[in-house]
């Protein structure tokens, strides 16, 4: 490989540094996500659960250990790696690896998509009185996967009507089912792009390791990934603004490490174009 996109030296360094340091920030978020999603848990599916009922709660979990599997084995097969190392069991060891990632990520995929159903799935109680039914167990939707037990502070909010959350004992308020709605078409949205970018990157790195990777390829998958990123853009935007720091600070690190794998990309493609003279001069 050549030395990357700012050389050899203390920009090179600082450049590898700043590189690895937002991978493991990325890796440190699934332990973040984990936390937050287990919380979620004692107030949603209580009894036994199945396969799809897991994926569901724990989809940012398992979409964001995959997403980062996957992320080093771009920066593996981009940077690290030497083209002639490719073959054989590393060829196929590392495009299983990256099968059983992107079947994980397809899989978060539906378990957000369910989680979207599910605020569709909702039961209207016209003669709800959240203020009395304070000892029977009921839960607060406060904003998508939060919950907090129905007490005398919160109860008002569902005084008079309240909306069911599918067969759970939750009930919202319906500015807070709404929010909770645009939030989690939000993260649906979100998961789509980022399969999208991945195609485009999965297509732009198996040309690039036949030889086949044009400049006119590369200008063609530029435009569709502008607007892939500038749809995850709009998405971090919006966690920021309504206050979800955790989506959006992933998100925003996301968008930091793939300009590292974008830069491996181009670093890669020019070196395969300064090496062909020379193939061609021998």
């Amino acid at each position: 490989m050549n030395a990357g996109f700012f050389g050899h030296g203390f920009r090179g360094r600082l450049f590898v540094a700043v590189k690895y340091i937002t991978y493991i920030l990325l890796l440190g978020n699934v332990y973040f996500f984990l936390q937050e999603e287990s919380g979620s848990l004692e107030y949603t599916f209580t009894g036994p659960m199945s396969l799809g009922q897991y994926v569901q709660v724990f989809a940012a979990t398992l979409d964001t250990t995959a997403w980062v599997v996957l992320l080093l084995l771009f920066e593996l097969e981009t940077s690290v790696l030497d083209d002639e190392k490719i073959r054989g069991l590393v060829k196929i060891a590392l495009h299983g690896i990256r099968l059983i990632c992107g079947a994980a990520i397809v899989w978060a995929f539906t378990g957000y998509c369910a989680e979207l159903i599910t605020l569709y799935k909702v039961t209207v109680i016209d003669a709800f009185n959240g203020c009395a039914q304070l000892s029977e167990g009921w839960s607060l939707l406060l904003r998508l996967d939060e919950y907090a037990p129905l007490d005398a502070q919160n109860c008002l909010k569902v005084a008079d009507s309240a909306l069911r959350l599918n067969e759970f004992k939750i009930v919202a308020d319906a500015d807070t089912l709404d929010l909770s709605r645009y939030l989690a078409w939000t993260d649906v949205i979100n998961a789509a792009a980022w399969i999208l970018v991945v195609v485009v990157l999965e297509i732009e790195v198996r040309l690039q390791l036949r030889g086949s990777l044009t400049d006119a390829i590369v200008d063609g998958t530029r435009y569709l990934k502008y607007c892939l990123y500038s749809t995850l853009f709009i998405a971090a935007v919006y966690w920021g603004f309504e206050g979800k720091f955790l989506d959006f600070y992933d998100a925003c690190l996301w968008l930091f490490a793939f300009i590292f794998i974008e830069l491996n990309v181009f670093d890669w493609q020019r070196e395969t174009q300064d090496l062909q003279p020379q193939h061609s001069a021998a």
